[in-house]
């Protein structure tokens, strides 16, 4: 074997390890974020690419941005990916805010999802997307219009942080420290 020969079958056995050790820090890396096989159709991350524009349903006056959408066996599932530390069950306002992306996704792709998944620091919940779910997300919508146009909300926490860092801190009377 010449050097020439030599040094193209070192080059080709190089590039087919640096292949075999991107495609094995690509597939932790999908773990690491929870996402299911699929093809990622979405992200809202930064991490691959630029953001994509906001999903919006003219019809509930809905807009929202999920992490990733999936598109797996025909199907288009969105998830969202939490930095926090796994709790036993989703949090629920976690699961409503799943919900919305899932009607956001049945108003975009024409068909609901029969599940979206909420990732959090080592572990994923799949959540079914339920007539249930979809029409308890409806009613919280509505409840949030109706209260938006309330001329006095009163606070629903007693989190000095969470009062803290809310938005209409410098108009509430209810302010907390």
């Amino acid at each position: 074997m010449s050097a020439l020969e030599w040094l193209l079958a070192a080059l080709a056995a190089g590039g087919l390890l640096l292949a075999v050790i991107l495609l094995m820090w690509a597939t932790v890396q999908r773990h690491r974020a929870g996402l299911p096989a699929g093809r990622v159709v979405y992200t809202d991350t930064g991490a691959w690419n630029r953001c994509e524009r906001p999903l919006f349903s003219r019809r509930y006056l809905l807009t929202g941005k999920p992490d990733y959408l999936v598109q797996e066996r025909g199907q288009v599932i969105p998830v969202e990916v939490k930095s926090t530390a796994p709790p036993p069950q989703p949090y629920r306002s976690h699961v409503l805010q799943l919900a919305a992306y899932c009607l956001l996704v049945e108003e975009e792709f024409g068909r609901p999802p029969h599940h979206g998944l909420i990732h959090y620091q080592g572990r994923t919940f799949a959540v079914d997307y339920t007539p249930e779910l979809r029409a308890e997300l409806i009613g919280v919508l509505e409840e949030m219009r109706d209260g938006l146009s309330a001329a006095d909300v009163p606070r629903d926490h007693e989190s000095v942080n969470r009062c803290r860092a809310c938005g209409y801190r410098e108009d509430c009377d209810q302010r907390l420290g």
